[in-house]
């Protein structure tokens, strides 16, 4: 039984072009990822699930294995991690490995650690859940959100909290959107992963960046220079 981890990275990023191998602080995006999975020490196999011939050149120049091409119908702009994972696994289940744990990391986390993914794996083994994934916190207290009214004016979501005092208020947390381990088992039923059978591995908020547009991007960049800088990047 091993532990695989599976990069998902297609082809057909559209806000950032390319974005899975742009050079991101002087490497690759993807390779970022895949250097954290190795210093890890968690994995039997790294493996990058893909659509592109280009990501699948810069994958394997970095380390990982790309023993197939994911095929079009899992590739389009609607298809969900819980699908990619399960046909990586079940790919290799055909292909006579037998996967254990399956990692589900993504390409473009390169604030992920290996002590956080090594945790991940800990939790999960301990707890017996079909899942472990990182989350951080919410910097404001959700249950005071407000909303812009379709007049133009705000309207609060909880309005019955307007007097709360916020640190009276339950913490609220997300998905840091970096890595998922998960049973073969429960990526192959495609279990849900926001469920009572996860466990969550927290990360402070400052290693928690979405990269969506080109401004989240250079954001990024200034943020994992500074933590260059100061040594604490992984």
């Amino acid at each position: 039984m091993c532990r695989v981890a599976v990069i998902p990275a297609r082809g057909g990023s559209k806000r950032i072009p390319r974005k899975n191998v742009k050079e991101f602080c002087g490497k690759p995006m993807i390779a970022w990822s895949i250097e954290a999975a190795k210093a890890s020490g968690c994995f039997d196999q790294i493996i990058v699930s893909t659509d592109d011939d280009a990501i699948a050149s810069v994958a394997r120049e970095w380390g990982a294995a790309v023993p197939f091409m994911r095929p079009a119908e899992l590739s389009d702009d609607f298809t969900g991690t819980l699908q990619v994972i399960r046909h990586a696994v079940e790919w290799l289940h055909q292909n006579d490995v037998s996967v254990e744990y399956a990692c589900c990391l993504y390409a473009t986390a390169p604030f992920v650690s290996a002590e956080d993914l090594k945790q991940g794996l800990k939790l999960i083994k301990d707890t017996g859940s079909s899942y472990a994934f990182s989350v951080t916190s919410y910097a404001f207290p959700i249950q005071r959100a407000i909303r812009i009214t379709g007049n133009g004016h705000v309207a609060m979501f909880n309005p019955e909290h307007f007097q709360t005092r916020s640190q009276d208020l339950e913490e609220a947390w997300h998905d840091a959107g970096q890595f998922y381990w998960g049973t073969a088992e429960a990526w192959c039923e495609e279990r849900a992963i926001f469920g009572e059978d996860s466990v969550p591995v927290k990360l402070p908020r400052h290693r928690v960046q979405d990269i969506d547009t080109p401004e989240d991007w250079n954001r990024a960049e200034w943020l994992f220079r500074a933590m260059q800088a100061e040594g604490g990047s992984q």
